[in-house]
């Protein structure tokens, strides 16, 4: 790799090639990675299946794309290999990857990434965008389909990458063990579900801008090929049955009768003239008329 071509005082620029250096110089049996000539922020990887898993034996080609940040920001990945784990073309949401900054430590290296992304490859989904949930009979069938041939992906440049890497993984790869018969049936419905999955991935943005209720990014993530539930379905269950119901008898206003406005009448007249004639008896004291007051009384 020309070196030249870059500014080797960037502190991305020389971390990236201290970690070429060190992938040449130290390969691994379970994944190769290398980036492009003319792009060092771009790799191709390739990781080998994790071992008595469904995945055994498998080549999965991928991309990593490397901010301009790195190594204080994490990277991107994309499969290319179908693997009924993780969506093809599309970036995964791992604890390793762009989607989750939070998690992501300078330390970490490409190698890093890859020794966790063949972790993660036989861990439940959990609805993570980008990831897949195949049968173990299907992912076992792509693991025997991924050797056959490496992807194809991007220019020339790239591709020539990629079938050396290829090359290099299937020399180190282990046999894919043997399928059974209902496994070799499977193999023949791969083709049709990997379609399906990219449409469903096309047709996601377009089902978001037709619900009308807002939803959450979680909800989004685990779930983006879900139909939505028919209104009457979801009503039916949260209404109790109809014998469970019980009808309280609304309660009679109270009317009231004219001899009672009659009597409330009279005793605010009396109240009224009591207060009327003890004001007048102050007021005739406080003018010193009281005694005569008394007496005419």
């Amino acid at each position: 790799m020309a070196e030249d071509k870059y500014n080797l005082k960037n502190p991305a620029v020389k971390r990236i090639l201290q970690e070429v250096k060190e992938m040449q110089s130290n390969p691994s049996d379970d994944f190769m990675s290398l980036p492009l000539e003319e792009n060092i922020f771009e790799w191709q990887f390739a990781i080998s299946g994790p071992r008595d898993t469904e995945f055994e034996g498998g080549i999965y080609h991928g991309r990593i794309q490397l901010p301009a940040e790195y190594p204080f920001k994490p990277p991107s990945f994309m499969l290319l290999t179908p693997n009924g784990r993780f969506e093809t073309q599309t970036k995964i949401c791992l604890s390793i990857s762009n989607h989750h900054p939070e998690h992501w430590q300078p330390s970490w290296s490409v190698r890093t990434a890859l020794v966790a992304l063949i972790a993660f490859m036989p861990t439940n989904p959990n609805g993570a965008l980008g990831s897949l949930d195949y049968k173990k009979e299907e992912r076992r069938a792509l693991a025997v389909k991924s050797r056959e041939a490496a992807p194809r992906f991007g220019t020339p440049e790239r591709q020539k990458l990629i079938d050396e890497i290829h090359e290099y993984m299937l020399s180190k790869a282990p046999p894919v063990p043997q399928l059974s018969s209902s496994e070799e049936s499977s193999e023949e419905k791969l083709a049709a579900r990997e379609s399906e999955a990219q449409a469903n991935s096309l047709d996601a943005g377009s089902v978001a801008t037709e619900e009308q209720h807002p939803v959450s990014a979680e909800v989004q993530e685990v779930s983006a090929n879900t139909n939505p539930q028919p209104t009457g379905a979801g009503t039916s269950r949260d209404v109790p049955a109809s014998s469970s119901i019980q009808f309280q008898p609304k309660p009679k206003a109270r009317v009231q009768k004219p001899a009672d406005d009659r009597i409330l009448t009279w005793a605010a007249v009396g109240l009224t003239i009591a207060i009327l004639v003890l004001l007048l008896k102050k007021f005739m004291k406080s003018n010193g008329h009281g005694a005569v007051f008394m007496n005419g009384s």
